[in-house]
């Protein structure tokens, strides 16, 4: 019989939570002075989100805070990593200052620590005020500017209480869904307006680590990114070949240039065409001193060569034709990519430590006679736990793990259909109910 994973096995110091995000979970989508996100835009745009469903409310935290963090509380969850909503601290994203907005942030943040619960704040996960995306976005450089003014607020009331802070969250992600794909908001597409919002995010995570440091010189201060095992279909030179350009721009993109080793540009050549975006001294700005690096990790990905995909030529070749098991999300279940992502950033030299701030798995959740039986789900966290430990074990420099996610919410383009949580929600009547899972999580942190 195989034995019982125990959290004492991580030591004292490991760090065990859970993480939202403002715009999923919050609602109160025009409430006491809140700006228009982009996200509120795009997800009120017909078409763009699964049935055409809204934030409007979602989970209605902004209302409901108390009773989810004393839930957290009852569940042995000591850290909450949670965002913060630019447009409302900062409705028009620069300029007047929406003290209600601030007020909300000081609630949440006193409550956690009045309940021991240890505040985690992302400054930015994907939600920028729409009045900003007017202005051109993250393809415009003046985002530095107004980037800097809602980190140094953001800084300035909260930093008193808060002392760990994320300052971007998955910027492949937003820049790749929002300003290449289209698949988020704020929906453009093409390589011209990719290249300069991942340059632009690429100095505005340093710029905000240097802000943070100024400020609140005994916080710790991290940034996250999105992380995927990437192997070939086969050992095929030309998919080996593809492999090597979908780890440099999945994996690579963001983190090197932090490191101070530029942009992964010999294999990932169309990277070339940054150049005409990259001012003097912006590689040397791009360099910053992290405390930590998040690493969110959810599954792995095969590639193959491919002519037709522009830029590129690389394809994935996704998990429901493997003939793998799979997540709601079509994602393959492979516990071993978060053990492997976790060894490929710590092979860098002068990594800070690392903590894993996403991870999690959506699957068809049944509430039946008041009880959601995910069996699925906790298997898939004590397997990639496991798998934590491993690299633990082995000296890897591993210091945390948490969950994405707490409750059910919105899951950006793909609605309401995805379940991740730990506790269900019934969004009809906003009723929560701890899942099979999040039980099992309570008696696992129970052992800390």
């Amino acid at each position: 019989m195989k034995k019982e994973i125990h959290s004492k096995e991580f030591g004292e110091n490991f760090v065990w939570g859970v993480s939202t995000a403002a715009f999923q979970t919050e609602g109160a989508y025009n409430k006491d002075g809140k700006g228009l996100s982009i996200w509120d835009v795009f997800s009120l745009t017909k078409g763009n989100i699964r049935k055409n469903q809204t934030a409007k409310v979602s989970c209605d935290f902004y209302h409901r805070y108390k009773e989810d963090i004393l839930l957290m509380k009852s569940m042995n969850i000591k850290n909450f990593r949670f965002s913060i909503s630019w447009s409302r601290i900062l409705p028009d994203g620069t300029g007047k200052i929406n003290q209600k907005g601030i007020d909300f942030y000081n609630k949440v943040i006193d409550f956690c620590l009045a309940c021991n619960i240890e505040p985690w704040i992302t400054l930015y996960h994907w939600d920028l005020p729409h009045a900003l995306e007017l202005k051109g976005g993250w393809t415009n450089r003046e985002v530095l500017k107004w980037f800097s003014e809602f980190v140094t607020l953001s800084a300035t009331c909260f930093g008193d209480r808060v002392k760990r802070w994320m300052v971007l969250n998955e910027p492949m992600v937003f820049t790749g869904g929002g300003y290449f794909l289209g698949v988020h908001a704020p929906g453009k597409k093409r390589l011209k307006n990719f290249l300069p919002a991942l340059h632009h995010a690429q100095l505005a995570q340093a710029t905000g680590g240097r802000i943070l440091r100024k400020l609140l010189p005994d916080s710790e201060i991290g940034t996250t990114y999105s992380c995927s095992y990437i192997v070939p279909k086969n050992h095929k030179p030309r998919n080996i070949k593809a492999a090597q350009k979908a780890d440099a721009l999945l994996n690579r993109l963001f983190i090197e240039p932090v490191l101070g080793l530029g942009y992964p540009k010999k294999d990932l050549p169309m990277l070339k065409r940054l150049d005409k975006y990259i001012l003097p001294g912006d590689m040397e700005n791009s360099k910053f001193q992290f405390d930590f690096i998040g690493i969110q990790n959810y599954t792995r990905e095969v590639v193959q060569h491919s002519y037709f995909v522009p830029y590129l030529q690389v394809k994935i070749v996704k998990a429901p034709k493997r003939n793998v098991t799979t997540t709601l999300m079509d994602w393959e279940v492979y516990p071993p990519s978060i053990y492997e992502m976790i060894g490929k950033y710590n092979n860098y030299e002068n990594i800070p430590k690392l903590i894993v701030t996403e991870n999690g798995a959506a699957f068809k959740d049944k509430f039946k006679s008041g009880k959601v039986k995910d069996k699925k789900r906790k298997k898939y966290l004590i397997t990639h736990i496991e798998q934590i430990l491993k690299a633990k074990k082995e000296g890897k420099n591993i210091h945390g793990y948490f969950v994405w996610t707490f409750t059910d919410n919105f899951e950006w383009a793909e609605g309401y259909q995805p379940s991740f949580g730990l506790v269900h929600v019934d969004f009809e009547t906003q009723k929560r109910t701890v899942k099979h899972s999040g039980k099992w999580y309570k008696k696992f942190l129970a052992k800390t």
